[in-house]
């Protein structure tokens, strides 16, 4: 199947050089999966996926054009390129646009352990369905299913480009979900929890992930508001990883580039405390974003990108590396109709040394969110403000379950007092410890 992509590619890639392209690319990618949602017991969605797709990128000059596909007869081939050179002949150009020069490809192919031996079918994904939504029922307090889903997909992408580059890599991906509600009426409440890995063996037993949900909306019930105030916050480390999407959004070397970005002048900055180390690892083991190169066949390497609390660069694709006058950093993501923009990988905040615990013990009144609502953030200034849900603080304890509450601050201020604890876990693609952050205004009654 690899070979197949591979052929592929470069057969579209000799079609659109004899038609005239001076420069191209093309990614191809083969798919497949199988997702079941579950409520009460009953399946409403059984969804078998088989897909196979080529995205072909040409050049003339600085002039581009990117078309996709999915017909792949000799004839279908033909046209695709003929269509998207005689578009990059119309296009305007672009002075920062181009390929990966051959210099600068990737060459060493990293073994990431990203194929699980097993992949559940369909029977298998039903029952582990109706096992996690039978966990969530299970829970005293738990009324009824908010729904459950299992699934199960494999990929392979392979990338090949006119300056040398011809590598593709495969992964898997297992999940599981499920919502629970809690209480009755106007005062029910629902919560979730989940589970996703590479491979089926990483992922969670139904069970625990169940009961997890249903715990998680007893705990909500009987909801307070709280009055404004300012007061010290605690993001549950579920929620604490939105804090490093904020982030990776203003290390954007687009955002840069445009100037458009509150951190645009911060580089090589003290913009967090002094025992804040965030990492981009493009090559964990079994990661769920993991890769051997980027979308624009440059090599994939981990990066620090806040050391010691110091913003130490941006996030490039080529283009972006160009219009800044610096070099790439292999963090190009592309997709078939798409061009490459730079985007994050693995993205973690490293642990901090205290206990969850230890955290809310030194609080008097205070706040512990557990869910963050829309999304008010003007990556300009770093002004920020959320809806939120979570637990009131009182000497030290949880005391109650709050809603209907806005959080606001600055990002600037909300990174330079951020304050890991010591509970990370590897869940998603960006994951980071409960934080603690000073000074955010809440907005309640």
């Amino acid at each position: 199947m690899t070979d197949d992509l591979l052929n592929l590619a470069a057969d579209v890639l000799a079609r659109a050089k004899k038609l005239g392209a001076d420069s191209c690319d093309a990614l191809a990618i083969d798919a497949q999966g199988t997702d079941i949602e579950m409520r009460e017991g009953e399946i409403e969605k059984l969804e078998r996926t088989e897909s196979r797709g080529l995205g072909l990128r040409v050049f003339i000059g600085q002039s581009s054009a990117l078309i996709s596909g999915s017909v792949f007869t000799p004839e279908s081939l033909g046209r695709l390129a003929e269509t998207a050179v005689a578009m990059a002949r119309a296009t305007p150009p672009d002075s920062f646009a181009g390929l990966v020069p051959r210099e600068l490809l990737a060459k060493d192919m990293p073994k990431l352990d990203l194929v699980s031996s097993y992949l559940p079918d369909s029977d298998k994904l039903k029952a582990l369905a109706l096992e996690v939504e039978g966990a969530a029922l299970a829970v005293k307090g738990v009324t009824k299913s908010g729904g459950a889903s299992a699934s199960a997909s494999s990929r392979i992408i392979a990338l090949v480009t006119s300056a040398g580059f011809a590598q593709a890599y495969a992964r898997t991906g297992v999940s599981l979900s499920v919502s629970a509600i809690a209480g009755e009426g106007t005062g029910m409440e629902r919560d979730y929890d989940y589970s996703a890995s590479c491979h089926f063996a990483d992922l969670k037993i139904p069970q625990e992930v169940g009961k997890s949900a249903g715990e998680r909306a007893v705990k909500r019930l009987h909801a307070r508001k709280v009055a404004s105030q300012s007061v010290p916050v605690i993001y549950d480390k579920r929620i604490a990883s939105s804090l490093l999407g904020h982030l990776s959004s203003a290390i954007n070397g687009a955002a840069i580039a445009r100037g458009t970005s509150f951190l645009k002048s911060q580089m090589g900055q003290q913009i967090f405390s002094k025992d804040i180390t965030i990492i981009d690892d493009p090559l964990r083991l079994r990661g769920l974003v993991s890769r051997p190169f980027d979308g624009e066949g440059l090599p994939c390497n981990r990066r620090e990108l806040i050391d010691e609390g110091v913003l130490t660069g941006w996030l490039l694709d080529l283009r972006s590396s160009r219009q800044l006058g610096l070099a790439p950093t292999g963090n190009g993501s592309r997709g078939l109709s798409s061009p490459p923009a730079p985007s994050i990988s693995n993205l973690h905040l490293e642990a901090g040394r205290l206990s969850l615990e230890q955290m809310i013990s030194s609080i008097q009144q205070g706040l512990y969110i557990t869910e963050l609502i829309g999304n008010s953030v003007n990556m300009v200034t770093g002004d920020y403000s959320r809806g939120a849900s979570g637990f009131w603080i009182e000497n030290g304890q949880l005391a109650f379950p709050v809603s209907e509450i806005t959080i606001a601050g600055n990002l600037r201020d909300i990174f330079m007092t951020l304050e890991p604890a010591d509970d990370l876990v590897f869940k998603s693609s960006t994951n980071a410890p409960s934080c603690r952050v000073e000074g955010l205004t809440i907005a309640g009654t």
